[in-house]
């Protein structure tokens, strides 16, 4: 969802945790894993993209807070889908379940989806 061209249908746009402790999370893959941390404003408060050696966006650790205070605390890839509301009649119909509703992101739309299997993944239509 970084990327200024669009994303293949199908393809993982992005990465990001959402957690209560966002700071100590971002705090944790810093040293862990060598991620730079950059500031990214959300109103009130703010989330972290987390930047690989060369500073290229990998990931978002974000705080479970107002509109992201239903997504479960677990690393979350978004696939990109061609017709989001298409794709979450399908999550219906083929037994799975809406976990997180629709919401507006990065100039396109996502939500969260839990599988048959309870597996959950964010689908995101740009």
């Amino acid at each position: 969802m970084t990327d200024k061209e669009k994303q293949p249908i199908g393809s993982i746009g992005w990465r990001d945790l959402t957690v209560q402790n966002a700071e100590g999370l971002r705090d944790f893959y810093e040293a862990v894993v060598g991620w730079q941390v950059e500031d990214t404003p959300m109103g009130d408060y703010s989330d972290y993209t987390m930047k690989d050696a060369n500073g290229e966006a990998v990931s978002g650790v974000c705080h479970a807070l107002g509109t992201n205070a239903d997504i479960p605390p677990q690393w979350l890839m978004y696939v990109v889908v061609e017709d989001l509301d298409k794709s979450l009649e399908e999550v219906k119909a083929r037994g799975g379940e809406i976990a997180a509703p629709t919401r507006g992101l990065a100039g396109g739309k996502m939500a969260v989806i839990r599988d048959p299997a309870g597996a959950v993944i964010a689908l995101w239509q740009e």
